[in-house]
């Protein structure tokens, strides 16, 4: 197959959109597709923000990058960016016959994806990896009348789509009750479970050392904005502190909200059993997980999170809020504990029963890989393969493999 990847979200701004297209990109081409992605141009400083080159990303051989003209808008990364659509970009698809176009984003560059499927007659699948309601913070006219006219807009673009995906049920249920009419499933992320695995206890001893870690180590990674509540966790952490004395907490990521929470912690007295890493490769990210006891997430964002995935297949149990997608991944007394929002006295009460319990953080971590197996990049890229031939069929008449 021939497949377009539109999205607004895409290297080198990173972020769980970012990393899924990517990995999906890759996964679709091992497997014998050609793929295109078209996202937004970037710039110098976006580079800067994550210690990289400022230069095109090396994708290999197979996936096109399409860079379309964008301006800077604020986020929690610092580096999103809008394109702003003009239903013409299409044209810069012409003479390529794609057999399906796949958007992952509704703003500038989805609306392009939009336009692209009608003028070049192939089918569209859009997912949804949003909860949109989640970032009121950041637009200047937080209104109850523009957020249900957005939800609206939101619905529009996707009933456009021959099938919609999200990575949780709690979006598509969001979706319906704003009038979602396709065809709708959930398709989790693709995560590496070969690079996020399991490992001996020596050898987390060993990766503690090279983390310079404590004991006893709550983690969390993701951007640091205040949607996702990091918070939260500094605060459940000067409560555990007198309790598990060797207790410490890793926070991998960059964004707006780091210098509040480093100002946080000083002021709790905990500064110097918070680590800040900021922005880790891959590979890195896998070492730290390893390196770690619990993965703790208080976001109230998320519609999946797919650094709680990462962690869940490197064998660690979860402590998470009761908020969106995070109930459907961490499975409550199987794979870890969930907590009441806002509830902070039982959140840290979660986080102390499973490290005081080696045995019930065993059965935790266990139970979470094996669940975490089911988001394979190998198992997801076949069902995306089989989502999108069934859609061409029954666009076109005709199967693509």
């Amino acid at each position: 197959m021939n497949i377009a990847l539109f999205s607004d979200s895409f290297y080198p701004e990173l972020g769980g959109i970012q990393d899924s297209v990517l990995i999906l990109a890759r996964g679709l081409v091992q497997r014998g597709h050609e793929v295109t992605c078209f996202v937004p141009s970037f710039s110098k400083k976006d580079c800067q923000l994550v210690n990289v080159p400022f230069e095109e990303l090396n994708t290999g051989n197979g996936i096109r990058i399409v860079r379309f003209s964008s301006i800077h808008i604020p986020s929690s990364t610092q580096q999103s960016r809008l394109v702003i659509p003009t239903g013409l970009r299409w044209k810069q698809c012409a003479g390529k016959k794609f057999d399906v176009i796949h958007t992952h984003t509704f703003l500038g560059v989805g609306l392009e994806g939009l336009s692209a499927a009608k003028h070049l007659r192939c089918p569209l699948i859009g997912t949804n990896h949003w909860a949109m309601d989640a970032f009121n913070g950041y637009f200047p006219l937080n209104l109850s009348w523009i957020r249900r006219l957005l939800m609206k807009t939101i619905s529009w673009y996707y009933n456009h789509c021959q099938f919609v995906l999200a990575p949780s049920h709690s979006v598509l249920r969001a979706m319906e009750e704003h009038g979602l009419e396709s065809p709708h499933e959930v398709l989790s992320n693709p995560i590496d479970t070969r690079l996020f695995s399991p490992v001996s206890e020596e050898q987390k001893r060993v990766l503690k050392k090279k983390f310079a870690l404590s004991d006893t180590v709550m983690v969390f990674a993701g951007r640091l904005g205040p949607e996702k509540n990091i918070d939260v966790l500094i605060r459940n952490l000067a409560l555990l502190k007198e309790r598990i004395p060797t207790i410490s907490l890793a926070i991998a990521g960059h964004g707006s909200h780091g210098s509040a929470l480093r100002k946080l912690a000083h002021s709790l007295g905990v500064e110097k059993h918070v680590k800040f890493f900021g922005t880790l490769s891959q590979s890195d990210l896998a070492d730290l997980f390893k390196a770690s006891d619990v993965f703790t997430i208080a976001s109230t964002s998320e519609t999946q999170s797919m650094t709680l995935l990462q962690a869940m297949a490197c064998g660690l149990p979860s402590v998470g809020v009761n908020s969106r997608a995070l109930p459907e991944y961490i499975r409550d007394t199987v794979t870890g504990l969930i907590a009441e929002c806002g509830n902070e006295i039982q959140f840290a009460t979660s986080v102390e029963t499973i490290l005081r319990n080696p045995q019930l953080r065993h059965s935790f971590g266990t139970a979470a890989r094996t669940a975490a197996s089911n988001y394979s990049i190998e198992k997801i890229i076949e069902r995306a393969e089989k989502i999108y031939q069934d859609v061409i069929r029954d666009y076109t008449g005709t199967a693509k493999i």
